[in-house]
């Protein structure tokens, strides 16, 4: 019974803060974990990153002086602006084409479903420069535009050069091309959403357009944004193909102009790639707001420190 109480009287007194200040014992120090190889790799990347920057900056064969007299030409900056709005235009054609495909697939009428299917294997499965080099040939191979009752009287005929003019057949070519492979991420992000949801909407009543705009859409975004950034950053530089139309206002036609008037190719390439990696980084930030405003309440958060 008398080693018990001594017992219990040492753990009382191990398990006294006070007293393991009192004999000078520090208990639960953190000591950090050393990473000497991290400390190597941030060396040996500043080394490369010096060095390709002397590289690139003493090497007279990127002809520098060519490049800032070009960086703000006129005619480049009217090829970015007309860049800028062929990427918005063909994904605001293709976005509302994509949501309209998924429904199709997602509706109950075989009809629907198989020609929304189809849409997506030919334009999925066919090579976007063959595509806009078809859009560039439709007056050709479609002289005029008519309507008519079948087998009867034509109502109303119209020259296809004054429709599909290259600018509408670069942006149509696009879009067309854009909306089959953001059918099939609209797809994904709607299909992850617990059916129960839907159920449970048609259960008080609710009408299919509701379900769509009020319920499902909402709760896609988180998923279907990131994956839409990406697309859209894809389609800024796929508007380099557009010549196949031929459309020659795109910023990659303008500096392959000017490269070809002053046999200077490299630094008419920079600054292509240049204005590509600016509106490139503005869409980025542009994709992280959306990511963070549609991902409220679903964020992991990560509490720094712990308990004292």
């Amino acid at each position: 019974m008398g080693g018990n109480e001594v017992k219990l009287a040492t753990d009382h007194r191990q398990s006294d803060p006070a007293h393991g200040r009192r004999e000078g014992v520090v208990r639960n120090q953190v000591v950090p974990r050393r990473h000497p190889g991290r400390w190597v790799a941030v060396v040996l990347i500043l080394i490369i990153a010096m060095q390709a920057v002397q590289g690139l900056a003493t090497n007279p064969n990127f002809h520098w002086g060519t490049y800032y007299e070009y960086i703000f030409s006129p005619f480049v900056m009217r090829g970015v602006g007309w860049t800028l709005l062929l990427t918005v235009v063909a994904m605001a054609v293709a976005i509302p084409l994509a949501l309209g495909l998924v429904m199709m697939r997602e509706s109950g009428n075989p009809i629907l479903r198989s020609a929304a299917w189809c849409w997506v294997w030919f334009f999925r499965g066919t090579p976007v420069y063959t595509q806009l080099a078809f859009w560039g040939l439709f007056a050709v191979l479609f002289p005029r535009i008519t309507l008519s009752v079948p087998f009867g009287p034509e109502l109303i005929s119209v020259d296809s050069r004054w429709i599909v003019t290259p600018a509408v057949a670069a942006i149509v070519g696009l879009g067309f091309n854009e909306s089959a492979y953001l059918a099939e991420i609209f797809r994904a992000g709607f299909r992850a959403i617990d059916r129960g949801q839907t159920e449970a909407a048609q259960a008080i009543g609710m009408s299919q357009a509701k379900i769509w705009t009020r319920i499902l859409i909402p709760q896609a975004m988180r998923t279907i944004i990131p994956p839409t950034g990406n697309e859209t950053i894809g389609m800024l530089k796929m508007t380099s193909l557009v010549l196949a139309v031929p459309f020659t206002l795109d910023l990659m036609f303008a500096t392959n102009a000017i490269a070809n008037r002053t046999y200077l190719p490299v630094p008419l390439l920079l600054v292509a790639a240049s204005w590509y990696l600016v509106i490139t980084s503005v869409l980025m930030v542009g994709q992280y707001y959306l990511e963070r405003y549609y991902g409220r309440g679903h964020d992991v958060i990560v509490v720094k420190g712990g308990p004292n």
